[in-house]
């Protein structure tokens, strides 16, 4: 069964993937942590990694089934058909948010369009391309996975 790109509502994911997991459906929706700075408070909340997207594992045949859960919008498609996202791809984003995670990194002799291959981590070996630098963050756009990461200091 391949998995399929679902663009849900905005901040319905992770409302859509526990009611497709009611139904069944084999659902994916990376989650990462992020600390939230209000007025009065700082609060650790788990945000999509990919805001708008779940990822869906069914047969072709079923892939109208989602559409039955409030807060889907539509698949995403390329060339025309829906998109299929590799086994692969899948596990990798899953290995990665298991437990691997940069502590700290340093730029040197970096610019802003310069490909950068990644060292080490579940990553190694991907090249990416410099979207952002900062001074606590460094952004890559891995064009072979379809997504951007930020690296934290």
């Amino acid at each position: 069964m391949p998995w399929f790109a679902l663009y849900t509502e905005s901040r319905h994911e992770k409302k859509v993937a526990e009611k497709l997991t009611k139904l069944g459906i084999e659902v994916y929706c990376p989650l990462v942590t992020q600390i939230k700075q209000w007025s009065d408070r700082k609060k650790k909340v788990e945000v999509p990694l990919i805001p708008s997207y779940v990822f869906v594992k069914l047969e072709e045949s079923e892939r109208n089934v989602v559409f039955e859960v409030s807060g889907v919008v539509r698949y995403l498609y390329w060339l025309g058909k829906a998109a299929i996202v590799k086994e692969e791809e899948i596990t990798l984003l899953k290995n990665w948010l298991s437990g691997s995670s940069i502590s700290s990194f340093e730029i040197k002799g970096i610019a802003i369009g310069d490909s950068y291959k990644i060292e080490s981590g579940p990553f190694t070996g991907k090249e990416g391309i410099v979207t952002t630098i900062d001074k606590n963050y460094l952004s890559l756009v891995l064009p072979q996975l379809g997504f951007k990461i930020i690296l934290n200091k």
